[in-house]
């Protein structure tokens, strides 16, 4: 983290602040690869013929490619960076895939502060992001909230 970044706590977060991250070009190396690292060869994602004869006309990638990729691409808004140091857990994810990605698509990560809650531990909090992944056109490719646990400002 940058020393001129500055370090956000839960109370430090506004409810409806977003930021969307730079983005980011789907190759085929990363279709490839998930596919090796995951062990997911599903031929619409690996096989140009067959993919060519289905609804998208052409391979996608992975629809779990596009959501670790999102889950990379929230790190680079100020948003999520300021707040690294501050988190102790990740709780949970709701997720849905809403278009394809192709390779080649550029893809993007809109990050959103959903809504926030106190814990019984006064010392943290949790936070709900809303995470929207959209293509290069701004079309809204894959969604998600993600849950953390976020500390709260220490006593003075």
């Amino acid at each position: 983290m940058s020393e001129d970044m500055p370090l956000h706590y839960w109370e430090d977060l506004e409810v409806g602040k977003e930021e969307t991250s730079p983005g980011r070009t789907i190759t085929e190396v990363d279709i490839q690869g998930f596919a090796a690292l995951s062990g997911d060869y599903n031929e619409i994602h690996t096989n140009e013929d067959f993919a060519s004869k289905g609804p998208f006309k052409t391979r996608i990638a992975h629809g779990l490619l596009g959501l670790a990729i999102t889950s990379g691409l929230k790190y680079r808004t100020r948003l999520l960076l300021s707040t690294q140091r501050n988190t102790v857990g990740f709780l949970g994810l709701n997720w849905s895939i809403r278009g394809a990605i192709k390779p080649g698509d550029t893809i993007y990560a809109k990050v959103r502060v959903a809504s926030k809650r106190e814990t019984k531990d006064p010392s943290r909090g949790l936070v709900v992001f809303k995470l929207e992944t959209l293509n290069q056109r701004r079309e809204l490719v894959q969604e998600a909230e993600a849950t953390f646990v976020i500390l709260r400002k220490p006593a003075s």
